[in-house]
């Protein structure tokens, strides 16, 4: 892990923004780019940034890739991976993140349904429709 590559891989809002996700649990890449409301390819390239970093690592489940904070970066970065989780509460775009994937968790949608119709997910997150107990 070098410094300079971390700080790059840090130096990028859209990458804050998923690192602020990946802090309070491990997510796979559709519910990522759900909740951040980011194309596949865009959430992929961050995603790729932050792990050749060594700031976060996957493992394949299934057909799913899923993300997580690296336990080594923790290890080796405690200082700042502690600044960073102080100072998350202080963004307003970061507390919205944290609320829209608190709102999709308790919603039990899947990575089927993102599959399926991430149009019906995202309007659900943005509180234009209201999800039944018929649609698992």
């Amino acid at each position: 892990m070098d410094l300079i590559e971390i700080f790059k891989a840090l130096g990028d809002e859209n990458r804050i923004r998923i690192l602020n996700l990946l802090i309070r649990q491990e997510l796979c890449v559709c519910e990522i780019e759900t909740v951040l409301d980011m194309t596949q390819s865009n959430a992929s390239r961050h995603l790729n940034k932050l792990k050749s970093a060594g700031v976060i690592t996957s493992e394949k489940k299934s057909q799913w890739v899923y993300y997580r904070v690296d336990y080594k970066f923790i290890e080796k970065n405690n200082l700042l991976y502690e600044f960073f989780k102080n100072k998350i509460d202080e963004n307003t775009q970061l507390l919205k993140d944290v609320e829209r994937l608190k709102k999709y968790k308790n919603s039990n949608f899947t990575c089927e349904q993102l599959r399926e119709d991430k149009s019906q997910v995202l309007k659900y997150l943005q509180g234009q429709c209201e999800k039944t107990e018929n649609e698992n």
